[in-house]
């Protein structure tokens, strides 16, 4: 039995730039591959909030979410998600209820707990510059939902009737906490924080309670995902981003590198061993390991869905990566059938 095969799929885009391009190319590779998923049969494509990273366009994820639902007609768009540090949760209700009532029945809103960025910039996104935190984070989350739900005094013009499907994001067990106890769909980001992914999950299904949105548990899981025709060029690929990291991790984030530039970048073995442990939580290969590896990885979590983001430098690679993943997902559709739904 593949749990692969009976589950939603669905991808977190980051529209990264590389040296080669830029902030406006990687917008029409987010589009393209938006498309290109549609057609495959994915489920829903998240965009997520970064901010001061050279190397990602995902800046404002409300406006692309506006951008890929109009280039897209069966597809679930969403935030993967919106940092509800860094806005009134006023204007958050405001925009996606724009987005609920342009699009009805495919928006959804992921919040995150956390700024999604440095101290600088995140004291520059809240315009203060007084001691940053998240502990008034269950207040703003019940005031942006009562936005959707019309029990706030203000009026959040369009939110109420527009309301998406909302969705707590997570990377330990607070937000785990959170969406259980108000029972609601939980997403874990697997991809940069595996070791948490376990005990984030055990905690979300033991402090659910069922309410009007979800009877039982929701989870769904975000991993890093590489498929390649072979392994030599899965790992090949890889090596853009595992740099991306060691340059974030250093303090220094820059435009990913091609894939030569990280071939021949100057590693120390303590980048290395960096490297090597960031590439080990991720799932990497060809076909069958990677599949084998995701079923694995299926298994231990129990997710009701994945969602799967991949960054590697070229387009095309990036495009048959998830490919191959919907041939393996069962969800696969004819390469003629998607050019031309694409083209359409």
């Amino acid at each position: 039995m593949s749990r692969l095969r009976d589950i939603p799929l669905s991808v977190l885009d980051l529209a990264p730039v590389t040296t080669a391009t830029d902030a406006r190319t990687a917008l029409r590779h987010t589009r393209e591959l938006a498309q290109r998923v549609e057609a495959l049969g994915y489920h829903r494509f998240w965009l997520a909030e970064h901010h001061n990273m050279p190397g990602i366009a995902s800046s404002s994820p409300t406006i692309l979410i506006g951008h890929v639902a109009d280039a897209t007609t069966t597809l679930r768009v969403g935030s993967g998600g919106v940092m509800l540090p860094n806005h009134p949760p006023l204007v958050v209700a405001e925009q996606f209820g724009t987005l609920g009532a342009l699009h009805p029945d495919r928006i959804d809103l992921g919040i995150g707990r956390a700024p999604g960025t440095d101290q600088k910039t995140a004291q520059a996104l809240r315009r203060t510059s007084g001691p940053l935190s998240v502990d008034d984070f269950p207040q703003q989350l019940s005031e942006l939902i009562g936005y959707f739900d019309g029990t706030e005094d203000l009026k959040a013009m369009p939110a109420e009737g527009n309301k998406p499907d909302v969705w707590l994001l997570g990377s330990s067990g607070y937000s785990a906490q959170v969406a259980g106890a108000l029972g609601l769909p939980f997403a874990f980001a697997h991809h940069f924080s595996a070791e948490n992914t376990l005990p984030a999950l055990a905690l979300y299904r033991q402090r659910f309670r069922p309410s009007e949105v979800l009877s039982e548990p929701y989870a769904m899981v975000c991993a890093s995902v590489i498929v390649a025709d072979s392994a030599e060029h899965a790992r090949y690929i890889s090596g853009p981003g595992a740099l991306a990291f060691l340059r974030l991790r250093s303090g220094r984030p820059e435009p990913l590198a091609t894939n030569a530039e990280a071939a021949d970048y100057a590693y120390t073995d303590l980048d290395r061993l960096i490297v090597e442990d960031r590439l080990s939580t991720q799932v990497i290969g060809d076909p069958k390991q990677v599949s084998a590896q995701l079923e694995q990885l299926l298994e231990d979590t129990a997710a009701d869905e994945l969602m799967v983001t991949t960054m590697v430098a070229e387009q095309s690679d990036r495009l048959r990566s998830y490919e191959l993943l919907a041939e393996l997902a069962g969800i696969s559709r004819s390469p003629e059938r998607v050019k031309t739904e694409v083209e359409v």
